[in-house]
This record gives C-alpha cells, structure tokens and sequence, in this order.
C-alpha cells in the first residue's frame, strides 16, 4: 500500500512529478477497467435480454406445442370414437347380413323341399273358381295397350313364356285365353 502522507511531506518535485505520473497512469488504468466493466456489464445485461426473450418465446412455443398436442390428441380420441361407432354399425350389418342369408338359405331350402314334393303351387294363386269368360277379360287386359303387330307378336311371346302350363305358376286355361285373344287381335 501506498504511504500518501510520506509522498505529500516530500517536498521533492522530481518525486512529485513521479507521483503525478503514476496517478495519472492509474487513473487512465482505473478508467480503462470501468470501461472495460462496463461494456462487459453492458454485454451481460444484453445477453441477460436476450437470454429473457428466448426463454419467453420457448415459453410460448411450448404453449402452443401443449395446445395442439392437447388439439390433436382430442381430435384423435373424437376420431377413434367415430371409427368405433363405424365399427359397431359395420359389425350390426355384418350380423344382420348374416340372419338374412341364414333366413333366405332356409327359405330356399324349404322351397326346394316343397318343390321335390310337388307342393310348389302352394304359392301360385287359384284361379279354380274364375269362370272362362274372366280368363278372357283377363287376357284381354294382358294384350292391352298394344299398337302394332310387332308388339302385339312379343307381347304374345312373353305371355307364353310366363303362363305356360308347363311352368311353376303356369295355367292351362290361362293360356288358352292368351292364345284365343292374341288370334283374335292378329286378325
């Protein structure tokens, strides 16, 4: 440590001058360090903002990060529900596909007993008490609306082939008044 009470007694003014120097140097050298100081402080304070802005916006991008995993895992439960929901309906359809090809196998199968038998007219109507001339009104009916000779040829042809007798739901006298009607418009 510097004794300041020897220096000032000192009546030299060379050692003066030496002093003056020195404290001079150490002034410039004090005011370099504060400088020096601070600009660090000065850099320290800026990095302390920036370091402070960055963290606010990592704050806020982890926000809207929380907002739309929380969006998206919300959506996906919604979608999950809904594809559940499909999956239920799809499971109802399949099982009530399934009872009705069991219902029509079942149905076939009796048909085709019913029809080994010989009982197929069981669901053919019975035309028995309709007399003749109502086989001809409804022959007539048949062939109505017919203009030319060509639709009156193909609308023939489709009732034959349907009321044949020899066909499931075929009828003899049926398809005699077919015929007598269809002669009688040819002519």
């Amino acid at each position: 440590m510097i004794d300041w009470e020897k220096i000032v007694q000192t009546e030299n003014e060379e050692e003066l001058k030496k002093l003056k120097l020195f404290l001079f140097q150490e002034n410039m050298r004090l005011d370099a360090e504060k400088q020096k100081l601070d600009h660090e402080k000065s850099e320290l304070k800026n990095l302390q903002e920036s370091f402070m802005k960055d963290r606010v916006l990592l704050r806020d991008e982890l926000n809207e990060l929380n907002r739309r995993t929380t969006q998206e895992r919300q959506r996906l439960r919604q979608e999950n529900m809904f594809f559940d929901k499909k999956m239920e309906i799809l499971k109802d359809g399949f099982r009530n596909l399934e009872e009705d090809r069991r219902k029509f196998e079942r149905e076939k199968e009796e048909f085709e007993a019913s029809r080994r038998l010989g009982m197929s007219d069981m669901n053919a109507p019975d035309l028995s008490h309709l007399s003749e001339s109502d086989f001809d009104s409804i022959a007539c009916v048949l062939f109505s609306n017919i203009t030319n000779t060509s639709m009156l040829r193909k609308r023939y042809k489709d009732l034959v082939k349907i009321f044949h007798p020899d066909n499931l739901c075929g009828d003899e006298r049926l398809s005699r008044a077919i015929n007598k009607e269809y002669h009688r418009r040819k002519a």
